[in-house]
């Protein structure tokens, strides 16, 4: 049998929990450890529909990318968004686990896999931590050949999920790319480090107007690079989810599946 904990060893080897940010929740959020785990289903958010989708698939744990719990509460009930899940997950006997900023610092985690799919070879952390070479934040790395902006700007919006987001782009459509940095997840915090690192172009998300007008103005200075791609907190990682169904499956022999599901918050642009 395979138990919820050895879920959660298996996927702690993979991204260890001391990776994390002090702020973040990591781990198991619902279920026990002892039950039995036999399919899982791996998504960006814990969301209500992602939990129904776990019941209908049979699932009996949902691994995700961010916690429910990350901010405190004072109850879970029943009436309440997030105590609304728990019952849920509990009535249906599903266990919740998740790997938030760990995930995103491993070497094999959020930032890898995104850099991955855009045909970034050779990646290495943006901000390495912990003087380790394989882990820290962001990726950077190069495309095999050089192509336009607007060329990477539509591979990214091909091989990310599509959302009412976008691929929002800043910067020469036919300027040439080639050394590209990436960041899963809000990265205007780092936007100085893709320009201190001589990326030719920068993509994360929730890229605010102050701090991306700031980045544009700087580069502007000089060769106009990096040009910045802004995609959808949601598309960002979601490419994390294959990655780490495939591993667990492999490393526990348990059914995995990803979820079909969008649970990026916004439905329509006009």
């Amino acid at each position: 049998m395979t138990s919820v904990a050895d879920v959660m060893d298996a996927l702690e080897k993979r991204f260890p929990l001391d990776l994390a940010e002090d702020w973040d929740v990591n781990g198991l959020c619902v279920g026990r450890p002892d039950a039995e785990a036999t399919r899982a289903l791996f998504a960006v958010d814990p969301t209500m529909a992602v939990v129904q989708e776990a019941v209908e698939a049979g699932c009996d744990i949902i691994v995700t990318h961010h916690p429910l719990l990350l901010r405190g509460v004072t109850t879970v009930h029943a009436g309440t968004p997030k105590g609304a899940v728990i019952h849920a997950l509990i009535e249906s006997g599903i266990a919740l686990y998740n790997a938030h900023t760990n995930a995103d610092h491993a070497g094999t985690g959020v930032a890898e896999a995104l850099a991955e799919v855009l045909g970034v070879s050779g990646a290495l952390p943006l901000i390495p931590l912990r003087d380790d070479a394989e882990q820290g934040t962001g990726r950077i790395g190069r495309l095999d050949t050089p192509i336009t902006l607007r060329a990477f700007a539509e591979r990214a919006a091909t091989v990310l999920p599509e959302t009412s987001h976008g691929v929002r782009v800043a910067g020469d459509l036919d300027g040439t790319v080639q050394t590209i940095a990436v960041v899963g997840g809000s990265g205007d915090s780092f936007l100085a480090a893709a320009r201190e690192a001589g990326a030719d172009v920068y993509l994360t998300a929730d890229l605010r107007h102050h701090p991306a007008s700031d980045a544009r103005e700087a580069a502007l200075l000089g060769d106009g690079r990096p040009y910045l791609v802004d995609v959808a907190h949601y598309a960002s990682e979601w490419t994390w989810l294959e990655a780490a169904a495939e591993y667990l499956g492999d490393a526990t022999g348990i059914d995995t599946l990803v979820s079909t599901l969008t649970t990026d918050p916004w439905t329509a642009r006009f």
